[in-house]
């Protein structure tokens, strides 16, 4: 006879630090926006059930086959409308998993492609999306090999929901993860942020800013090799994706342990980002970009690195926005143009949901 086994409940008495979950036994969106309560529903549910999370704070896993190094990311796009200005589902897809490779130092070799449909959208909107993730796959160099297609009643989705899932080659020499952070490494990040945030939520909500805004989606593969080429010892990437510039930083000052000093005035916020927010009442560094990277470089390759960036047409407005420092380690601060300083914290969650 087969043995029977009852599965114990996660005990929920004994977290460290539930709040937000304890405070919501059922799940919300604040939990897929990629802050402090995503990291909690995986910390406290999802890591303890797998035996451990080896890829909880990167972009991707670090596997060995057969001597050679890969990375391996997976992600889903729920995001809402399906296109949008500068973009689309598919060009996310495709571009969200390229970069999370990419931040591993990884060059995208193969994805995989998860469909899900939900009765009757119309198939000429399917032939777009599947369109703008061929393109998208052929832009970046990287091949769709396998996939899966599920259907879901009526009224049971939202159109159409994707999973992509990328391997690709580390090189050697590479070693790229937040636990190598260090006092004294320069913040760098690739180019102005917020406009995938504003461009999706100008859509989404019929608002007018007087010019249109377009989502930045793009691979990085190309930035990232440019990056490296100069050298491969850098410390961190991060694609700042939900939870904006804010979070990424703050994910990784608490990996390293180690404290961040942010420069407001140095961090590229176009003019049109700027003053959405302002009317919005939302702060830039919190709002989610698809084209961007943060990277912690060690200062004696800062000046090279930068350079390297700025002559790629991703980078081409990188900036210096900070430094590592020793003290008040995992903590992220930021000094103001009022010569000020003030706490960045990590999120609670996502100031606009489905954005990805």
């Amino acid at each position: 006879m087969a043995e029977t086994r009852t599965l114990a409940a996660p005990d929920f008495a004994g977290w460290s630090c539930p709040l937000p979950l304890r405070d919501h036994p059922r799940v919300v969106m604040g939990h897929g926006g990629g802050g402090a309560m995503s990291a909690e529903l995986v910390e406290n549910i999802f890591a303890p059930a797998f035996g451990g999370a080896q890829a909880a704070l990167r972009d991707s896993a670090e596997l060995t086959l057969d001597g050679a190094r890969l990375a391996f990311s997976t992600d889903s796009f729920v995001v809402r409308p399906l296109f949008f200005p500068g973009g689309s589902i598919g060009d996310l897809a495709v571009n969200g998993t390229v970069n999370d490779l990419a931040m591993s130092g990884a060059a995208a070799a193969y994805l995989s492609c998860g469909v899900i449909l939900e009765e009757g959208v119309e198939m000429a909107l399917v032939g777009r999306v599947a369109q703008a993730m061929g393109a998208a796959a052929r832009a970046a160099g990287v091949e769709v090999v396998t996939g899966d297609t599920k259907v879901v009643e009526a009224g049971h989705g939202d159109g159409i929901y994707l999973n992509t899932a990328g391997i690709g080659l580390i090189p050697a020499g590479v070693d790229l993860r937040p636990q190598r952070a260090a006092p004294g490494d320069v913040v760098i990040v690739s180019g102005e942020i917020g406009l995938h945030g504003v461009a999706i939520m100008s859509v989404r909500e019929g608002l007018e800013f007087g010019v249109e805004i377009s989502s930045d989606c793009a691979a990085l593969g190309g930035l990232v090799a440019a990056m490296l080429a100069v050298t491969p010892d850098l410390h961190v990437l991060r694609d700042p994706t939900r939870g904006g510039v804010a979070a990424a930083v703050n994910e990784i000052a608490a990996a390293a342990a180690v404290g961040v000093v942010l420069t407001e005035r140095s961090i590229p916020v176009p003019a049109e980002v700027a003053n959405a927010c302002a009317i919005l009442g939302l702060d830039p560094m919190y709002v989610a970009n698809e084209g961007k990277l943060v990277a912690f470089v060690p200062r004696e390759h800062a000046e090279a690195v930068l350079a390297a960036m700025r002559a790629h047409p991703l980078g081409a407005r990188a900036a210096v926005i900070g430094e590592c420092v020793a003290e008040h380690p995992g903590m992220v601060v930021a000094r103001t143009a009022l010569g000020g300083t003030r706490v960045v914290d990590l999120p609670l969650g996502e100031q606009l949901p489905r954005i990805c």
